[in-house]
């Protein structure tokens, strides 16, 4: 199964989520990130994130959704946050869609301890999604009972 996650930038949230379910998850399962309006580049913070928790960062760049139209995905899980007034992309026809909105750490411009605590904050919970992600029963869920599954991961 394949999994794209979507945010506005690809610079953060999608690449971090991205990371931590590739991190996590087991053979079958694989996620992969793009942007609406790529920003070409991951943000070094969301880099340097990943690396202090142990996630590999090899091969994390930001893209937009074109490298997935020969290839799409099974599921696209948007993660831009609507709160903050961005256009959440959806793509990609009869893929499943679900909305794990996030606001967006690099938003955050207090002291540095504060920047890297959003950064970390949001890949907790990140973390806490893909875990509930990962361990719902796939081979036993239909369509619909997935997508209520994903809805309700967007509450975590």
């Amino acid at each position: 199964m394949r999994v794209l996650f979507m945010c506005t930038a690809n610079s953060c949230r999608s690449i971090l989520s991205e990371a931590m379910f590739n991190h996590l998850a087991p053979k079958g399962l694989q996620a992969f990130s793009a942007g609406s309006f790529p920003k070409g580049q991951v943000l070094p913070r969301t880099l340097s994130t990943l690396q202090e928790v142990g996630i590999n960062i090899a091969g994390l760049s930001s893209k937009g959704n074109e490298a997935f139209e020969a290839n799409p995905p099974d599921i696209v899980i948007t993660v831009c946050d609507k709160a903050a007034g961005e256009t959440c992309p959806v793509y990609f026809g009869p893929a499943l869609k679900a909305h794990w909105g996030l606001e967006d750490p690099s938003e955050t411009v207090d002291d540095e301890a504060s920047v890297s605590a959003a950064f970390h904050s949001t890949l907790a919970r990140i973390e806490t999604r893909c875990r509930a992600f990962i361990a719902l029963p796939l081979a036993q869920l239909d369509r619909e009972a997935l997508k209520q599954q994903l809805d309700h991961i967007s509450t975590l």
